[in-house]
């Protein structure tokens, strides 16, 4: 039977996203794979994660802050100073030095992604949202930058510690799979974090930390080695 996955923000990490799937012995041809958003923008393999997503056939692409960044690159040219100090350099110059040719493919990527994925009453999104409305009506801009639910859900966690008879969660969503705000200073363990019915995928694979993937349906979990030793000779996200 076909597993589902999500996976955190890969940041041009190609050879973690490699360890990912070989781990958690994905099938490329059989299974789900729900990507929490921002693939690019770190190590130098942006390029090489596209094509590996564009190869998988049950893909689900959610967009992230740097998806959206490189996005107007490869569309405009636009290359603001922020994109750039926070990563874009390494995936700007992957493309100028390797990658032109593949520009209009890649493209195809980013034009079929979306801001957030519902599945089985299970919200997948980058960043988070206003969950006291309806999810439609929060911009695109604050999914993709929203850190404010995941300082809620923080919160909550610890509430119900204290108070397990009055559980309380984020929205009306069984379970919430978000990115965007790296654990790994939070939990040095590196291991992914649940914050009352949020999981945060993001373990910090844009700099010190490890790329995550998890079966949404088990919550098992495999992780890469530690990014930045894959890529002895980067700075990564600095």
């Amino acid at each position: 039977m076909a597993k589902r996955f999500a996976i955190g923000d890969i940041h041009g990490g190609y050879r973690a996203l490699l360890q990912c799937l070989d781990r958690s012995g994905f099938n490329e041809k059989e299974d789900l794979l729900i990507c929490l958003g921002d693939v690019t923008d770190g190590w130098s393999e942006t390029p090489e994660c596209i094509d590996k997503l564009l190869s998988i056939p049950n893909l689900i692409y959610i967009l992230g802050n740097h998806d959206l960044w490189l996005q107007r690159w490869l569309e405009y040219g636009d290359d603001p100073y922020i994109w750039l100090a926070q990563g874009g350099e390494a995936a700007r110059t992957a493309y100028v030095d390797r990658a032109m040719s593949k520009i209009a493919e890649h493209k195809k990527l980013f034009d079929r992604g979306v801001f957030f994925y519902i599945l089985d009453n299970m919200l997948f999104i980058h960043g988070g949202y206003n969950y006291t409305r309806p999810i439609e009506k929060t911009l695109p801009r604050d999914m993709i930058w929203d850190r404010d639910m995941w300082d809620i859900a923080i919160n909550y966690e610890k509430w119900n510690a204290t108070h397990p008879e009055e559980v309380v969660k984020i929205g009306d969503y069984d379970t919430i799979f978000i990115g965007h705000t790296t654990t790994s200073r939070l939990r040095p363990d590196l291991t992914p974090v649940k914050a009352a019915n949020v999981w945060n995928l993001d373990q910090g694979g844009g700099w010190e930390g490890k790329l995550t993937i998890m079966d949404i349906d088990t919550n098992e979990y495999w992780q890469s080695d530690i990014v930045k030793n894959l890529y002895p000779n980067e700075r990564g996200r600095k």
